[in-house]
Protein backbone atom coordinates (compact mmCIF):
# COMPACT_ATOMS: atom_id res chain seq x y z
CA UNK A 1 0.00 0.00 0.00
CA UNK A 2 1.38 3.38 -0.95
CA UNK A 3 2.59 5.68 1.83
CA UNK A 4 0.26 8.44 2.99
CA UNK A 5 1.95 11.83 2.17
CA UNK A 6 3.86 12.87 5.08
CA UNK A 7 1.16 15.60 6.28
CA UNK A 8 -0.99 12.82 7.24
CA UNK A 9 1.51 11.04 9.16
CA UNK A 10 0.37 12.40 12.50
CA UNK A 11 -3.29 11.15 11.82
CA UNK A 12 -4.73 8.35 13.56
CA UNK A 13 -4.06 4.69 12.10
CA UNK A 14 -5.50 3.92 8.87
CA UNK A 15 -7.31 7.30 8.72
CA UNK A 16 -5.58 9.09 5.71
CA UNK A 17 -5.08 5.37 3.79
CA UNK A 18 -9.02 4.99 3.93
CA UNK A 19 -9.83 8.61 2.97
CA UNK A 20 -6.87 8.95 0.21
CA UNK A 21 -9.34 6.10 -1.92
CA UNK A 22 -12.56 8.03 -0.98
CA UNK A 23 -14.23 10.31 -2.67
CA UNK A 24 -16.82 13.32 -1.00
CA UNK A 25 -19.19 16.01 -3.00
CA UNK A 26 -20.24 18.67 -1.20
CA UNK A 27 -22.99 21.08 -2.89
CA UNK A 28 -22.29 25.15 -1.70
CA UNK A 29 -19.06 26.23 -0.53
CA UNK A 30 -20.17 29.43 1.54
CA UNK A 31 -20.01 29.03 5.08
CA UNK A 32 -20.54 24.70 5.86
CA UNK A 33 -18.94 23.53 2.21
CA UNK A 34 -15.87 25.58 2.38
CA UNK A 35 -14.98 24.98 6.13
CA UNK A 36 -15.79 20.77 5.89
CA UNK A 37 -13.30 20.78 2.45
CA UNK A 38 -10.22 22.14 4.17
CA UNK A 39 -10.82 19.52 7.42
CA UNK A 40 -11.56 16.28 4.97
CA UNK A 41 -8.69 17.59 2.61
CA UNK A 42 -6.13 17.78 5.57
CA UNK A 43 -7.72 14.51 6.90
CA UNK A 44 -6.19 13.02 3.93
CA UNK A 45 -9.68 12.96 1.30
CA UNK A 46 -8.23 11.30 -1.90
CA UNK A 47 -10.81 12.57 -3.84
CA UNK A 48 -13.21 16.24 -3.64
CA UNK A 49 -15.93 17.57 -6.04
CA UNK A 50 -17.33 21.00 -4.93
CA UNK A 51 -20.46 22.57 -6.80
CA UNK A 52 -21.22 26.05 -6.11
CA UNK A 53 -22.04 28.81 -9.12
CA UNK A 54 -21.21 32.07 -6.73
CA UNK A 55 -18.52 34.71 -6.34
CA UNK A 56 -16.52 35.72 -3.62
CA UNK A 57 -17.66 38.95 -1.62
CA UNK A 58 -15.91 40.93 1.02
CA UNK A 59 -19.34 40.03 3.52
CA UNK A 60 -18.42 36.68 3.26
CA UNK A 61 -15.04 36.25 4.96
CA UNK A 62 -16.16 36.59 8.64
CA UNK A 63 -17.28 32.68 8.11
CA UNK A 64 -15.48 31.38 4.79
CA UNK A 65 -12.29 29.76 3.80
CA UNK A 66 -11.51 32.57 1.35
CA UNK A 67 -9.36 35.64 1.57
CA UNK A 68 -8.86 39.28 1.08
CA UNK A 69 -7.05 38.63 -2.03
CA UNK A 70 -9.85 35.85 -3.41
CA UNK A 71 -12.93 38.71 -3.31
CA UNK A 72 -14.25 39.09 -6.72
CA UNK A 73 -13.12 35.19 -7.99
CA UNK A 74 -15.56 32.19 -8.47
CA UNK A 75 -15.62 30.25 -5.29
CA UNK A 76 -15.05 27.04 -6.68
CA UNK A 77 -11.41 28.32 -8.51
CA UNK A 78 -10.58 30.05 -5.24
CA UNK A 79 -11.40 27.28 -2.99
CA UNK A 80 -9.63 25.19 -5.48
CA UNK A 81 -6.59 27.64 -5.46
CA UNK A 82 -6.49 27.39 -1.63
CA UNK A 83 -7.00 23.67 -1.22
CA UNK A 84 -4.71 22.26 -3.79
CA UNK A 85 -1.99 24.71 -1.28
CA UNK A 86 -2.65 22.48 0.87
CA UNK A 87 -2.30 18.85 -0.66
CA UNK A 88 -1.47 19.44 -4.34
CA UNK A 89 -1.70 15.32 -4.78
CA UNK A 90 -5.69 16.14 -4.06
CA UNK A 91 -8.10 14.91 -6.66
CA UNK A 92 -10.22 17.87 -7.25
CA UNK A 93 -13.33 18.53 -9.70
CA UNK A 94 -14.46 22.39 -9.04
CA UNK A 95 -17.82 23.24 -11.02
CA UNK A 96 -18.83 26.45 -10.88
CA UNK A 97 -22.66 26.09 -11.88
CA UNK A 98 -26.68 26.41 -10.63
CA UNK A 99 -27.59 22.81 -8.94
CA UNK A 100 -31.01 22.12 -10.38
CA UNK A 101 -32.95 18.73 -10.45
CA UNK A 102 -31.46 17.89 -14.28
CA UNK A 103 -27.98 17.88 -13.14
CA UNK A 104 -28.13 17.58 -9.07
CA UNK A 105 -27.24 13.74 -9.63
CA UNK A 106 -24.76 14.01 -12.48
CA UNK A 107 -22.23 16.81 -11.05
CA UNK A 108 -21.51 14.18 -8.07
CA UNK A 109 -21.54 10.84 -9.52
CA UNK A 110 -19.05 8.30 -8.30
CA UNK A 111 -19.16 9.97 -4.91
CA UNK A 112 -18.76 7.92 -1.30
CA UNK A 113 -20.73 10.32 0.62
CA UNK A 114 -22.61 13.78 -0.22
CA UNK A 115 -22.46 16.49 1.68
CA UNK A 116 -25.51 19.40 1.25
CA UNK A 117 -24.49 22.87 2.51
CA UNK A 118 -26.88 25.34 0.65
CA UNK A 119 -28.45 28.10 1.98
CA UNK A 120 -31.78 28.38 0.67
CA UNK A 121 -34.72 25.92 1.54
CA UNK A 122 -36.37 25.51 -1.49
CA UNK A 123 -33.20 24.51 -3.10
CA UNK A 124 -31.55 22.53 -0.17
CA UNK A 125 -35.07 20.24 -0.14
CA UNK A 126 -34.77 19.55 -4.69
CA UNK A 127 -31.16 18.40 -3.85
CA UNK A 128 -31.68 15.96 -0.61
CA UNK A 129 -34.94 14.62 -2.69
CA UNK A 130 -32.65 13.86 -6.00
CA UNK A 131 -30.10 12.58 -4.08
CA UNK A 132 -31.93 10.48 -1.88
CA UNK A 133 -34.02 9.14 -4.89
CA UNK A 134 -31.37 9.01 -7.80
CA UNK A 135 -28.80 8.38 -5.62
CA UNK A 136 -29.46 5.25 -3.24
CA UNK A 137 -26.94 3.92 -0.74
CA UNK A 138 -25.32 6.91 -1.11
CA UNK A 139 -25.14 8.69 2.60
CA UNK A 140 -26.08 11.95 2.80
CA UNK A 141 -25.23 14.13 5.59
CA UNK A 142 -26.70 17.24 5.31
CA UNK A 143 -27.39 20.89 7.76
CA UNK A 144 -29.48 22.55 9.42
CA UNK A 145 -30.01 25.19 11.93
CA UNK A 146 -26.57 27.24 12.51
CA UNK A 147 -26.89 30.54 13.43
CA UNK A 148 -26.39 33.32 15.54
CA UNK A 149 -24.60 32.56 18.64
CA UNK A 150 -26.49 29.46 20.66
CA UNK A 151 -25.50 27.15 23.16
CA UNK A 152 -23.08 24.74 22.22
CA UNK A 153 -24.84 21.87 23.94
CA UNK A 154 -27.62 22.65 21.20
CA UNK A 155 -25.88 21.37 18.55
CA UNK A 156 -26.59 17.42 17.54
CA UNK A 157 -26.06 15.01 15.30
CA UNK A 158 -29.63 13.10 13.86
CA UNK A 159 -28.52 10.04 11.81
CA UNK A 160 -31.45 8.65 9.86
CA UNK A 161 -31.56 6.34 7.06
CA UNK A 162 -29.38 7.28 4.77
CA UNK A 163 -29.37 10.63 6.15
CA UNK A 164 -27.61 12.78 8.69
CA UNK A 165 -28.56 15.95 9.78
CA UNK A 166 -26.69 18.44 12.06
CA UNK A 167 -27.50 21.49 13.78
CA UNK A 168 -29.58 22.55 16.31
CA UNK A 169 -32.44 22.12 13.62
CA UNK A 170 -33.98 25.98 14.80
CA UNK A 171 -31.69 29.13 14.34
CA UNK A 172 -32.43 30.61 10.86
CA UNK A 173 -30.21 33.01 8.68
CA UNK A 174 -32.11 36.05 10.04
CA UNK A 175 -29.82 35.36 13.47
CA UNK A 176 -27.15 36.16 11.43
CA UNK A 177 -23.90 33.90 10.87
CA UNK A 178 -20.83 33.77 13.55
CA UNK A 179 -17.66 31.74 12.13
CA UNK A 180 -17.44 30.05 15.85
CA UNK A 181 -20.87 28.46 15.64
CA UNK A 182 -20.05 28.08 11.54
CA UNK A 183 -17.38 25.76 11.90
CA UNK A 184 -18.57 24.17 15.07
CA UNK A 185 -21.12 22.97 12.78
CA UNK A 186 -18.82 22.25 10.02
CA UNK A 187 -16.33 20.35 11.94
CA UNK A 188 -18.87 18.16 13.10
CA UNK A 189 -20.20 17.58 9.27
CA UNK A 190 -16.41 16.87 8.67
CA UNK A 191 -15.98 14.26 11.81
CA UNK A 192 -19.27 12.57 10.81
CA UNK A 193 -18.21 11.83 7.06
CA UNK A 194 -14.95 10.54 7.85
CA UNK A 195 -17.37 8.13 10.38
CA UNK A 196 -18.99 7.26 7.15
CA UNK A 197 -16.39 6.46 5.19
CA UNK A 198 -14.25 4.76 7.94
CA UNK A 199 -17.76 2.31 8.51
CA UNK A 200 -18.08 3.55 12.16
CA UNK A 201 -21.94 5.29 12.19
Amino acid sequence: MKEPAVIFRDNPPGVAECLSRASVGIAGIGGIGSNVAWMLVRAGLGRLTVVDFDRVEERNLNRQFYFQDQIGMSKVDALAQSLLRINPGLGLSARGTMIERDNACGLFAGADVLIEALDLEPVKVLLLESWLEGLPGVPVVSCSGLAGEGRIEALRVDRREGLTIVGDQESNLSEGTLSTRICLVAAMIASETVSILRGRT
